[in-house]
């Protein structure tokens, strides 16, 4: 197969597997609450409900392919009322029904950071004063020592939920005047630096898989701050041994080393880039649902996709209950379905190829606002 030839097919592979995909994203959209369910199983399960994390979700989708703009206006007001009516007045974070979030460091940090960006992104804001301004953030953001102990006291034993951890405690630096935003940036870069397996380009334990998904955690906060990771090179060769080697059982398998990749922009050999494209591709056919969605793990789709990336106990005996959101059938789910939409647009970017368009075939209220 000539190079052009494998790139054509890979493409199209990749391509084919979006053809529903707009169809069963209308269908997670709730015109009452103004938000998008997780899964299928959450629509037509009366224990379910609209999630902060999957409407922000399904707005990244819609933004990824220039359709938020094309919502009507009675469609942006009530996605922004949603977001709105989840944030705590007393403390400015933004929380779901479920009295299990507030227990998740993690699960709150990234509904800040989700409903924040959504917001934003929708052309709106918070009604009320975030935790910093509110004076309610954790105590470890009230100094840098304060913040080394808190990092110090993470546990990298499982890369993917320690490093998610150490990630989700920066979500506070924006909420910082410029000056000091810039030192507590600085301070986390040095302390991240002197963690890092600078022989694999890697942080913590685990896996390949797991410990490639840690480092993806912390290249949120380098990507957002604009600071190139260190040790890229070793980075780039562990992702490729990584790919060779170990089965991708979740959908974050597949997204985070392309993430990284997209990131680094390392100057790779047409035969690794046929390589890292075909793998990736064959992965997510087998995460592809009937239902014309992707789910996050090959098995099923999780009940509760975002609470922990191990089981209660094994690393964290502390960890709280999981927030279930979905019934944890064989089914997509949102988490896998936005992940799956990235991974289609930075292999387009990798190709250098203009990604085409996708059926966008959207029905029901999520167009109509009704």
């Amino acid at each position: 197969m000539t190079n052009q030839n494998w790139l054509d097919e890979t493409s199209r592979r990749l391509d084919h597997l979006f053809d529903s995909l707009f169809v069963w994203l209308s269908e997670q959209f709730d015109p009452i609450t103004g938000g998008f369910y997780y899964a299928r199983s959450s629509v037509q399960g009366k224990q379910f409900a609209p999630d902060i994390e999957s409407t922000a979700q399904a707005i990244n989708i819609l933004l990824r392919y220039q359709l938020l703009d094309q919502l009507p206006q009675e469609t942006k007001a009530k996605l922004i009322s949603f977001f709105q009516k989840k944030q705590d007045v007393h403390t400015g974070y933004f929380y779901d029904e479920n009295p299990n979030m507030k227990k998740d460091e993690v699960m709150v940090h990234r509904a800040l950071a989700y409903a924040q960006n959504s917001l934003k992104r929708l052309g709106s804001k918070p009604l009320f004063a975030l935790p910093v301004e509110q004076q309610v953030a954790p105590s470890y953001t009230e100094s840098l020592s304060a913040y080394q102990e808190k990092w110090d006291s993470i546990e990298l034993s499982n890369s993917w939920r320690g490093c998610d951890l150490l990630a989700s405690t920066t979500v506070y630096f924006s909420q910082m005047e410029k000056a000091k935003k810039a030192q507590y940036v600085e301070a986390f870069a040095k302390y991240l630096a002197e963690k890092q397996d600078r022989d694999t380009g890697l942080w913590g334990e685990g896996s390949l898989y797991v410990r490639i998904s840690g480092t993806f955690k912390l290249h949120t906060f380098y990507r957002r701050h604009r600071i190139p990771m260190p040790n890229q090179a070793q980075m780039y060769q562990t992702i490729l041994t990584c790919l060779r080697t170990e089965e991708a059982m979740d959908m974050c398998y597949i997204r985070n080393p392309i993430d990284l990749i997209s990131y680094m922009k390392p100057a790779m050999t047409e035969k690794e880039l046929k390589e890292i494209s075909v793998i990736s591709v064959h992965n997510m056919e087998r995460l592809k649902r009937r239902d014309g969605a992707f789910s996050r793990e090959l098995a099923h789709s999780p009940k509760a996709p975002n609470v922990a990336q191990v089981k209660q106990g094994d690393f964290y005996p502390n960890m709280p209950a999981a927030v279930e959101i979905g019934a944890g059938l064989i089914e997509g789910d949102m988490n896998a379905t936005t992940q799956a939409t990235l991974i289609r647009e930075q292999l387009h970017q990798l190709w250098g190829k203009q990604k085409g368009s996708i059926p966008t075939t959207l029905t029901g209220p999520i167009i109509t606002g009704k």
